[in-house]
């Protein structure tokens, strides 16, 4: 289904009712939406899977309502994650309908058409990401915005200029579109519009990303993490009620921090935006933009190199040991994750 894990379809949603899925959950990784990149990392699908599930309980604790079914072990028995007795990199879930936008060109750019999303619609994913910021990291995009003049001060609730590493007095809440060939970030007014949804859900959408936030942000703080930012993907269940869905709380969803230092993807996004095949991405989205290509990658000029090998295994371990750290279990026999941290700062200091 996509770059890092795969849908299985155990039974399919109807218009009505919703079916059963699950995620395999791979050891692929993606960064600025190239898809698979060329090596992988050890682990990752199932921290991947145990962070996730982790989180998904934690928030049907405090009454919040996920697509969470539970876990799959290798004799395909479904547990919770306390009762599960090794790693596993199957979840199951209650699958809902994915309706795409139909698109359109007009002047070599693309249009998309979201008419079909309604107030009347049920059992569909929401058509949106949704980001919360409690921090302004190095790699944030908000910085990049900011400069091309994309989004003001105002608009983000800031009474200065931020600068990287600054925490917020209280969250930003974002959102981008989720099912075009290139994400781009909307006001709250052009989320309700394309995804169908009234006042009244647009505030609860706020709501549910504020208390989710707060949920992780608690999980990460046990773990001595700082929550940075992170997303949520919503949908609406057969009765048109909200629940989170995808997978929430990862290092994939979320970026974290330790003194300054990322624990997340982000650390593969900063090796490769040393590399000029990242100059030759973001050339190619714009040429993409102005033209109206659809596969972007096509005009790529180049293709991404592995990563450092010595960087790949630190990322290796650290999506392992996070796995541990977060969910309070030692599912990986890897060092503690203040260790694997300090063997990154060493590496970027070198």
């Amino acid at each position: 289904m996509g770059s890092v894990k795969d849908l299985e379809i155990v039974k399919k949603p109807t218009k009505s009712a919703m079916g059963v899925g699950r995620f395999h959950f791979s050891d692929r990784y993606s960064v600025f939406d190239w898809g698979e990149m060329p090596d992988q990392i050890e682990g990752k699908g199932k921290a991947l899977c145990l962070m996730g599930a982790y989180c998904f309980e934690k928030l049907e604790e405090r009454g919040i309502k996920t697509h969470y079914r539970g876990l799959v072990t290798a004799d395909g028995k479904l547990v919770f994650f306390g009762e599960l007795n090794q790693p596993t990199n199957v979840m199951e879930f209650n699958l809902v309908n994915v309706y795409r936008p139909k698109i359109r060109k007009e002047n070599k750019k693309f249009v998309y058409d979201y008419s079909f999303f309604t107030p009347n619609l049920i059992n569909y994913l929401v058509p949106l990401e949704i980001i919360y910021r409690n921090g302004l990291p190095e790699g944030s995009s908000v910085f990049k915005r900011l400069e091309q003049g994309a989004i003001t001060l105002q608009e983000l609730g800031l009474e200065h200029y931020p600068k990287a590493g600054e925490r917020l007095k209280k969250p930003i809440f974002d959102v981008s579109t989720k099912l075009e060939e290139v994400d781009r970030y909307l006001t709250w007014q052009e989320a309700k519009k394309i995804a169908g949804l009234t006042d009244e859900e647009v505030a609860e959408v706020r709501e549910v990303l504020s208390r989710v936030n707060n949920v992780i942000s608690e999980i990460a703080a046990a773990a001595g993490l700082e929550n940075e930012d992170g997303k949520i993907e919503l949908a609406f269940d057969s009765e048109r009620k909200l629940m989170i869905v995808d997978v929430i709380g990862t290092l994939d969803e979320c970026r974290f921090t330790y003194k300054g230092l990322h624990v997340s993807k982000e650390i593969a996004r900063q090796f490769y935006r040393k590399t000029e095949w990242y100059n030759d991405v973001e050339e190619a989205k714009k040429t993409s933009e102005k033209q109206g290509i659809k596969d972007w990658k096509r005009i790529c000029k180049s293709q991404p190199s592995k990563l450092d090998p010595l960087l790949r295994t630190i990322i290796d371990e650290m999506y392992m040991a996070a796995a541990n750290e977060l969910t309070k279990h030692r599912l990986f026999d890897v060092p503690r994750l203040a260790e694997v941290i300090k063997k990154y700062g060493e590496y970027v200091a070198r």
